[in-house]
């Protein structure tokens, strides 16, 4: 015949336990991001935003000048200079990053 332990709720809960129910398994983990943030700090990619960025305020300053006329050719000279250095620099980030 078998015994029968009578355990109360308190005691079943409160016991504490010596043995982890489950055994840790080892497993490789991969990142959804396959590149650091810091490795836009390229020098070649700080040069080219530094350029149009001092394109950019040159084009404010004449502008509060009033030379209007040399501001319109600036946009008109930008609008294409702008989306190519864009695409070459993200191409040239790309195209040197050691994946």
């Amino acid at each position: 015949m078998r015994k029968t332990h009578y355990s109360t709720f308190q005691k079943f809960f409160h016991k504490p336990s010596f043995k982890p129910s489950t055994k840790p398994r080892s497993f490789k983990t991969y990142s959804f991001v396959p590149f650091s943030p810091l490795a836009m700090l390229d020098p070649t990619i700080l040069t080219i935003g530094g350029i149009i960025l001092g394109i950019a305020i040159i084009e404010r300053i004449l502008e509060r000048w009033g030379v209007i006329d040399l501001v319109d050719q600036f946009g008109k000279i930008m609008r294409l200079i702008l989306p190519v250095t864009f695409y070459s620099a993200l191409i040239y980030f790309f195209a040197t990053f050691m994946f």
